[in-house]
């Protein structure tokens, strides 16, 4: 995932520290099934291998269609502002390197028919567990399997209660820190390399952050990875994005959507799924959901 993960267990763990070990260990197991479950540059990955098969309704693993399903309904719920099928579009801006060779990797489909593609030509069967593509079309699921992983990562640590899953940046917390108290995470400055522009208090949650500078395209005028595909170009209401919810993959999926939304669609989309959030403009300007307001 292009990612360091570190997972701390807090506390003398029940079965001791062979338990514990065999735990993180499994927890670990699920970013590696994940990754080799939805990484679109790996050619023996079952997203690519989906992506041959156009028009085809294809059995889907459970992880493959839970992380194209929830991608899907962002999409649908954001009217398209959040779309999974914006792999062409990172492609075409030098988003197209897997970071374990750093090589460029060929397109999946021809970018110009891949490029007039929406969520809309993806078809889910809920009953049969197949995903079709109606056209040849890039899917990226970078915005919601990390979230996917960390949450699989989690349910194999509930026993231990205090802990914290660390996934670049992108985290969920269990129970409380070696002091007893919830985790203090530090809200990276979007314009300030080293130093943060908030902390949040977080106890049995996620906390996920998109920003502009995580991931600069190769040319300027291209911006960076947050793609607006009804623009066209990346999306520029919003610095950063962070969003606290139960659940990392809701959180990761709706910091990117947020993002793309800007402040004010971007805070409505939070509080409608009673997520909390925090949004910094390229001006400095802090938008956030009215429970953040409360604690500030």
């Amino acid at each position: 995932m292009g990612t360091i993960v570190t997972i701390e267990v807090v506390g003398t763990a029940p079965g001791g520290e062979g338990a514990r070990d065999a735990a993180i260990g499994r927890a670990l197991e699920w970013f590696r099934r994940v990754e080799s479950t939805c990484n679109r540059f790996d050619p023996d990955s079952e997203l690519r291998r989906l992506s041959a098969r156009v028009g085809q309704a294809v059995p889907a693993s459970p992880l493959l269609f839970e992380a194209v399903r929830f991608a899907l309904a962002v999409a649908e719920e954001t009217d398209g502002a959040f779309d999974p099928t914006v792999g062409a579009a990172l492609e075409s801006r030098g988003f197209n390197r897997d970071y374990r060779t750093l090589q460029p990797a060929g397109p999946f489909v021809e970018s110009a028919a891949a490029k007039t593609a929406t969520f809309r030509d993806v078809r889910v069967d809920e009953a049969r567990k197949t995903l079709t593509l109606l056209k040849p079309l890039v899917l990226d699921l970078g915005a919601v399997a990390k979230g996917l992983a960390i949450d699989l990562a989690a349910q194999e640590l509930q026993s231990f209660r205090n802990f914290a899953i660390d996934a670049g940046g992108d985290l969920y917390l269990g129970g409380n820190n070696a002091r007893g108290e919830p985790w203090s995470i530090g809200i990276r400055h979007p314009r300030q390399p080293g130093e943060m522009i908030e902390t949040v208090d977080v106890s049995d949650g996620a906390v996920c952050t998109s920003g502009d500078y995580e991931r600069p395209a190769a040319r300027a005028e291209d911006g960076h990875h947050i793609i607006d595909l009804r623009t066209g170009g990346a999306a520029v209401d919003a610095a950063s994005v962070t969003v606290l919810a139960p659940s990392a993959m809701v959180a990761d999926g709706l910091a990117t959507a947020a993002f793309v939304l800007g402040p004010k669609a971007g805070i409505e989309l939070l509080e409608r799924h009673g997520a909390d959030g925090i949004i910094i403009t390229p001006a400095l300007e802090r938008f956030s959901t009215q429970s953040m307001t409360d604690h500030e």
